[in-house]
């Protein structure tokens, strides 16, 4: 192959997006880069530093102090903060209630992108997010925009965080889950939106298998040509 593949996916929270994005990159042997964990350490480090959201002096030198880094384990990304592992940290709840807020910020996501974007001039990558079709990588030969029943979404969510979080309830999931949407697709600065040549891919009624077999079917001609 002459040129790096990078494979966008983009979609709602709790879309599964994440998890076909491992997969994909585990089968193809490509790198996973998680931009919705860049933006929840971001959240973390905002939240533990009481840093204002509308504060953008203040913004602009918290961003000078946070350094990110992934790291692979069995096809596992983790992700560190400043050089401490904050991979489980960042799923639960108080980020999850602040990272649609903190994502918004012009600042952040101009960061972010830069960083994101020099990940994928060096490498075969597979990223999922909010914009990676549309502001990270609008050239990308291959974008996937998720989608599934909010009820469904839910109810994956719930059965993730409960675990961890016992007394979060169902109810505060899919209140935050439209919130996210509703923060994700009306903010300024580069909405949720599908990039006009992404493939559509409902995952409602899906299981992961089938779903890693049709983002195969859009990648795979790609490596033959």
């Amino acid at each position: 192959m002459s040129k790096n593949i990078v494979v966008a996916i983009d979609g709602y929270s709790s879309c599964g997006k994440s998890t076909l994005a491992k997969a994909l990159a585990k089968k193809l042997h490509f790198i996973y880069v998680d931009s919705g964990a860049m933006y929840r350490a971001v959240a973390l480090y905002f939240l533990r530093n009481n840093i204002s959201s509308t504060d953008h002096e203040q913004i602009e030198e918290a961003l000078k102090n946070i350094h990110l880094n992934f790291h692979s384990r069995d096809y596992e990304t983790h992700i560190t903060l400043n050089d401490e592992e904050v991979s489980e940290e960042i799923r639960l709840m108080p980020v999850s209630e602040k990272v649609s807020e903190v994502s918004a910020i012009k600042e952040v996501r101009r960061e972010m992108v830069k960083q994101q974007q020099r990940m994928g001039k060096s490498k075969n990558i597979v990223m999922d997010g909010r914009d990676i079709g549309t502001a990270v990588f609008p050239d990308a030969p291959v974008k996937l925009f998720m989608t599934a029943d909010p009820k469904v979404r839910a109810e994956r969510r719930f059965k993730e965080i409960s675990a961890k979080n016992p007394d979060v309830t169902l109810e505060e999931v899919f209140e935050n889950l439209a919130h996210r949407d509703y923060a994700d697709t009306t903010r300024t600065e580069s909405p949720l939106v599908r990039a006009d040549d992404a493939v559509i891919l409902d995952n409602t009624n899906l299981t992961p298998d089938q779903q890693l077999q049709f983002a195969l079917n859009k990648v795979e001609p790609l490596l033959k040509a």
